[in-house]
């Protein structure tokens, strides 16, 4: 991590840094126990199409379609396995705290830059309050570009009116944060709590 400026930036990912994932295996792996399905097939209909669901080039249910209903008679609806899957979600709340005070003390703009299908995006940052902190989203579903691609970092500094040296970038994925490094943003690769904490501090973000 470079040492410059203050940064005037923090830019975030949504799963794994404020929120759990929002559909991973592991979730994916207790949706095919409750609802009886083939994990190994679900999972490899996940795979080939995922990246399409969060590209926002296919609905949820054109999402669901593909990997769980199959053209097959179901004994649940598609409202159910929505309501599971949102259900997923879970808040990292001293995650969440930390970037609040950290915007109040220092009026840092906040945004977020995430790989996130349109529906399941919608409903993290409703049902979890995060517009009550973060200033703008870069989600992959609305912008039509997913990271690693190196556009997306550009345009949440675009969005923001910032260049990198004025910005921090937080993420759990570590090839995530080695490109953003690569542009030229201070970079955390965020694994615990108490970590990034540490990290944040050390590029003038102190709690």
């Amino acid at each position: 991590m470079k040492e410059n400026r203050t940064p005037r930036t923090l830019f975030l990912d949504i799963g794994g840094v404020l929120l759990t994932n929002g559909w991973d295996r592991n979730s994916r792996m207790k949706a095919a126990e409750l609802f009886d399905l083939d994990y190994e097939d679900m999972n490899e209909r996940h795979h080939l199409t995922y990246d399409t669901y969060e590209s926002g080039k296919i609905s949820l249910r054109e999402y669901l379609d593909r990997v769980v209903f199959c053209g097959i008679e179901r004994k649940f609806s598609f409202e159910d396995f929505r309501t599971f899957m949102f259900g997923q979600s879970k808040a990292f709340p001293i995650m969440i705290e930390l970037v609040r005070s950290l915007k109040r003390k220092y009026n840092l703009k906040v945004g977020v830059i995430s790989n996130e299908g349109k529906e399941l995006n919608e409903y993290r940052i409703s049902n979890f309050g995060l517009r009550e902190f973060v200033d703008f989203f870069i989600s992959s579903s609305f912008v039509h570009m997913r990271k690693p691609d190196r556009d997306i970092y550009q345009m949440a500094l675009d969005v923001a009116q910032v260049s990198p040296e004025e910005s921090v970038y937080v993420d759990d994925r570590e090839m995530f944060v080695q490109i953003a490094e690569d542009i030229g943003l201070k970079s955390v690769h965020h694994t615990t709590y108490e970590a990034t904490r540490e990290a944040l501090a050390k590029v003038g973000l102190a709690a």
